[in-house]
């Protein structure tokens, strides 16, 4: 899409409590009436506020003041901090929805939320675009017409990694999960995969979610199983943590491999290349894979204060971007007065970006989308401080996602 530079209005403000505190608004033309309002309900104080949180806002934000200055469309951004809790989360959405004109939310990290949120959004007939959730269920057995997940699940996290893994001899697996919608899904799908290539899972150990910051007990019963691999169904600071604390164990000097079955370049960065040095994982975007995802990069790194563009930055740039597509072609008066309406339209459109490149969104909402199986560069192959992962294999957009027909979902014929 080409893209008009124009003036752009962004404002930052803390608000009294209820979910409204970060604001940007992106202003196109005059006599567009009320702005279609996008609401990013993400975590910004909790252990995926560094995966998400405000590099979540600045790829909304990003999509919100292109389009706005390509098309005239009036577009505001606001973001709330679901602070992981289910209750939370559907708080906010209900009074964005009910109160302050959201019409759409996004983001999503936390699968328990975006789950809740997702049945918000059905019954008063709004949108979802999930970035951060990862759990299937999203898209299978507690789907909605009204929801899209866009940039990964547990199933292409699982496929890439654990399949991998496997293949290269590691086939006896134990389990450290976060003990929710999350780490289950996560766990499960790894586990199918893992069992499909000819291996064995030991056993798993669940821990409080974000209830624990110390993993010792569970990386010794992982220990006890005698496993070639621990496998982390965890993201965020806990993942982090969980290797440190390997590390520090000497597990991986007794041999164990560890599997990062959501794994992101932040984690890399926070670790550092001499401790993540070789880890494998599975993304769906990485800055320099191609020319246009490092001319999304440029684009965007001046709203995100030092941070790396990484896949949340990205996923949200990409669902809000076609998100105002689908609204521009239905028009801003029906699009919000009927979310079905709006995600009928953005599965019926092509979608195409710099961060993703072309792709689709399939009847039951996942926007199929590569899965890329990365290793950290070890110190030596950096040529930069961002410059840490290499592309080892692709899977296609296609296989990536797990079949139709598998998921369950109840509005979706096969």
């Amino acid at each position: 899409m080409a893209i008009r530079r124009r003036a752009l209005l962004g404002t930052a403000a803390l608000a009294a409590p209820g979910g409204l505190p970060w604001r940007a608004r992106a202003q196109g033309g005059q006599g567009q009436g009320a702005p279609i309002r996008i609401g990013v309900l993400t975590d910004m104080s909790g252990p995926y506020r560094d995966l998400t949180g405000p590099s979540s806002l600045a790829g909304a934000r990003q999509a919100a003041e292109e389009f706005s200055a390509a098309t005239g469309l009036a577009v505001e951004v606001i973001a709330g901090d679901h602070q992981n809790k289910p209750d939370v989360g559907v708080n906010i959405a209900r009074q964005w929805f009910d109160r302050d004109g959201v019409d759409m939310i996004a983001d999503l990290p936390n699968s328990a939320v975006a789950l809740a949120v997702s049945q918000v959004a059905r019954e008063k007939n709004k949108v979802v675009v999930g970035s951060g959730v990862g759990s299937t269920a999203f898209t299978g057995a507690q789907c909605s017409p009204n929801s899209v997940q866009f940039t990964y699940d547990t199933y292409m996290l699982a496929k890439g990694t654990g399949d991998a893994l496997v293949k290269q001899g590691s086939d006896t697996w134990f389990f450290v999960t976060a003990d929710y919608a999350f780490g289950h899904a996560l766990q499960a799908d790894t586990a199918r995969f893992v069992e499909a290539a000819g291996g064995k899972v030991l056993g798993a150990a669940r821990y409080p979610f974000p209830a624990t910051t110390d993993f010792s007990s569970f990386l010794l019963q992982a220990q006890a199983a005698r496993p070639k691999v621990i496998g982390f169904a965890n993201a965020g600071a806990d993942l982090v943590n969980c290797i440190k604390q390997a590390r520090e164990f000497g597990l991986a000097r007794q041999g164990l491999k560890f599997a990062c079955l959501l794994m992101t370049v932040v984690d890399t960065l926070s670790l550092g290349l001499p401790e993540a040095q070789g880890l494998l994982m599975t993304e769906s975007f990485y800055w320099d894979l191609n020319p246009r995802t490092r001319a999304f990069a440029d684009r965007v790194k001046g709203k995100l204060q030092g941070r790396i563009v990484n896949a949340s930055c990205a996923g949200n740039y990409g669902g809000t971007l076609h998100y105002l597509k689908a609204v521009q072609s239905l028009g801003p008066g029906p699009a919000r007065a009927s979310g079905l309406a709006v995600v009928e339209r953005m599965k019926a459109m092509p979608c195409d970006d710099d961060a993703f490149g072309p792709g689709r969104i399939r009847e039951d909402g996942r926007k199929l989308t590569p899965g890329y199986l990365f290793q950290v560069k070890a110190p030596g192959e950096s040529t930069g401080p961002f410059d840490v992962h290499k592309l080892i294999a692709t899977t296609p957009a296609e296989s990536a996602a797990r079949p139709l027909a598998e998921g369950g979902c109840p509005f979706v014929k096969t």
